[in-house]
């Protein structure tokens, strides 16, 4: 993979977090109504929120993660020994 293809990479794994991120949001403040103004208790919004938390940290690992790091690591001792 050339430099470029990886920043692309990197790019669509962020910009995918944040628009999971958005959606999250959007939905817990939707349920937060509906649970505020119907039904008089939050069981609902801790479900999703807890739930759908879980989706939202996985796309965070994967935008905001060690790879990124390991991968320069990886350029770096490749450097060092020649290559």
């Amino acid at each position: 993979m050339d430099s470029r293809q990886i920043a692309e990479k990197r790019a669509d794994a962020k910009i995918e977090f944040q628009e999971n991120l958005y959606k999250y949001l959007i939905v817990n403040v939707i349920i937060a109504i509906i649970c505020l103004l119907f039904l008089q208790s939050f069981w609902l919004l801790f479900f999703t929120m807890f739930f759908g938390g879980f989706g939202v940290l996985d796309k965070f690992f994967k935008a905001y993660s060690i790879k990124n790091h390991r991968e320069e690591m990886i350029k770096r001792e490749l450097s060092k020994m020649g290559e």
